[in-house]
């Protein structure tokens, strides 16, 4: 353990306190004119508003100013690691996010069908959004190639996404994305960040060949990208660190693995809003922490939707309520980036916060929006400082110190 898990380890107490941690991904947004209003301030959140009028607000950088974050590095510090010192690599939490065993020989990578042209350039990176069953039946193709040297698995995750785990011996797991981020542009070519994974990139770009022609009557996704090449590291879990009992909620597998990697029960959440809130009820008794994730603030964000992701805000809003009539000790409500649909990406801007507890310091909060978070109790902080106060508000932490 380090720094802050220390900390945390040190001064845990137990209690029959409720944390829960309702995520909406890619919450922060940007008005689409200067001077206008955000996603979050345009969207009808009478819930989220109530709220705010008992809670403390804030806003949160998830890793340092400036700096966008990636989805894993952005819930780590939700979940109070530091995300420059456990760095885990998007095929990892894919890969535990479908059940896949990973080994110590094992790289695990995550894939995204693609669409290229008859001049081998990218024109859609998500493959047109694939529906999940074409997706598997394109993994069980790529499923039969064979490298020398190294087994190889091909697993689908959900739509145009899909998990490739190289396993064998002298695998490093330091290897740049070839996604070049945009199109008009060929697929990138793996190459090795550190010298201990020149074998790697070898066998990624002969996978990418091979690939290519099993895939080449496949369009749209006729082409694959290769993102997050890792290997599992070694990692604190939430009851070691906190003394919790943790249970993840989430539908989407990168972020059912990420929590697993911690050491959370993932919990049967089915596909719905709805269905994860009915699973939250029926757990309600067995765990002190729940992880709830709701994906599509962040999707209707990529895809440069506005007026989607002030629905899709809407639609988050209303598991407040099933939430508080659960009575929990603490409710965190964040996002783990912002996803401004402006900008139709991940941004650095930091990130929406509200803390409710019946020990919160209340700061005057009339509503929930980033212009209200910019005035809270809270302040700015960074995100891995987050659980550390979830735990004090919970009564779970002793004194530092004589």
């Amino acid at each position: 353990m380090k720094d802050i898990q220390d900390l945390m380890f040190q001064l845990q107490k137990k209690n029959d306190s409720k944390i829960v941690l309702y995520v909406a991904d890619g919450l922060g947004g940007l008005p689409q004119q200067p001077g206008g209003k955000t996603e979050l301030e345009t969207a009808a959140t009478p819930n989220l508003d109530k709220l705010a009028q008992r809670g403390t607000l804030g806003l949160s950088t998830p890793v340092l100013p400036g700096i966008t974050p990636g989805s894993g590095p952005g819930h780590l510090g939700l979940f109070g690691y530091d995300p420059l010192t456990f760095n885990i690599g998007r095929g990892v939490l894919e890969a535990l996010g479908i059940d896949f065993d990973l080994g110590p020989n094992d790289v695990a990578i995550r894939g995204n069908f693609c669409t290229i042209d008859g001049d081998g350039k990218i024109t859609d990176r998500r493959a047109g959004r694939i529906a999940s069953d074409i997706g598997a039946k394109l993994c069980e193709k790529l499923d039969q190639i064979e490298i020398p040297g190294v087994e190889v698995f091909v697993k689908p995750v959900k739509e145009y996404r899909l998990v490739i785990v190289f396993r064998g011996e002298g695998l490093g797991g330091h290897v740049a994305d070839t996604d070049p981020q945009k199109t008009g542009v060929p697929p990138l070519a793996a190459k090795a960040t550190e010298a201990d994974s020149e074998k790697t990139a070898e066998i990624c770009n002969q996978f990418i060949e091979k690939a290519r022609e099993v895939l080449k009557d496949d369009a749209p996704a006729n082409l694959l990208t290769l993102r997050g090449i890792a290997k599992k590291p070694d990692i604190p879990t939430y009851e070691d660190v906190y003394g919790l009992k943790a249970g993840a909620i989430a539908v989407y597998p990168m972020y059912r693995g990420l929590a697993r990697l911690v050491g959370m029960d993932v919990l049967d959440a089915g596909q719905t809003l709805d269905d994860q809130m009915k699973c939250l009820e029926a757990n309600w008794d067995k765990y002190d922490f729940f992880f709830i994730h709701f994906k599509y603030t962040d999707s209707t964000g990529e895809d440069g939707n506005f007026e989607m992701k002030v629905k899709r805000t809407e639609e988050f809003d209303t598991g407040i309520a099933k939430i508080e009539a659960m009575g929990p000790t603490v409710i965190i409500v964040t996002g783990d980036h912002s996803t401004p649909s402006k900008m139709k990406s991940h941004s650095w801007h930091p990130v929406p916060l509200l803390l409710a507890a019946d020990r919160c310091r209340y700061d005057g909060s009339t509503g929930f929006s980033e212009s209200e978070c910019l005035k809270g109790g809270l302040g700015q902080i960074q995100a891995k400082y987050i659980m550390s106060l979830a735990m004090a508000h919970a009564d779970r932490l002793e004194k530092y110190g004589a």
